[in-house]
């Protein structure tokens, strides 16, 4: 699923090592980045971590607030820096391509196989694993990301 989030960006000119902090509002997410378009990836980053751990906690994402609501969330909470005075955009998030990114653990299924396939297949030094995940991938359509 893609969503796009309003997202403030902060320059504090300040000469620090991240001078550029970001505020996404609708996930209450904080972060920071190095130059601008590195604090444009962070927020992506930090949104597709947020949304890929509230689907695996069976919680909806939030829905994207339009520019208005927005500024309004951000300008509830400027107990240190105003953001609403930095620069707002919008950043997309795929959240299931996200997801085929950073979650590549795997995971142990046990599969049933006819002896004699199983036999086969050992003696022509097939992975079984592989190939089932070959099928998975063929069956679902879907692309594994590297």
């Amino acid at each position: 699923m893609k969503q796009v989030y309003p997202t403030f960006i902060f320059n504090t000119n300040d000469g620090s090592e991240h001078p550029f902090l970001v505020c996404v509002p609708d996930m209450e997410i904080f972060t920071e980045g190095d130059t601008f378009a590195d604090a444009i990836e962070m927020a992506r980053d930090a949104i597709g971590l947020a949304g890929i751990s509230m689907e695996d906690n069976k919680e909806k994402l939030p829905v994207p607030s339009d520019q208005i609501a927005a500024i309004e969330k951000v300008r509830q909470d400027i107990e240190d820096i105003d953001f609403s005075k930095g620069i707002l955009t919008y950043v997309d998030v795929d959240f299931t391509e996200y997801r085929k990114k950073v979650d590549t653990k795997t995971v142990r299924r046990n599969v049933a196989l006819p002896s004699w396939l199983n036999y086969e297949a050992e003696h022509a030094g097939i992975n079984v694993s592989r190939v089932l995940q070959e099928a998975l991938m063929n069956v679902l359509n879907v692309r594994r990301n590297i």
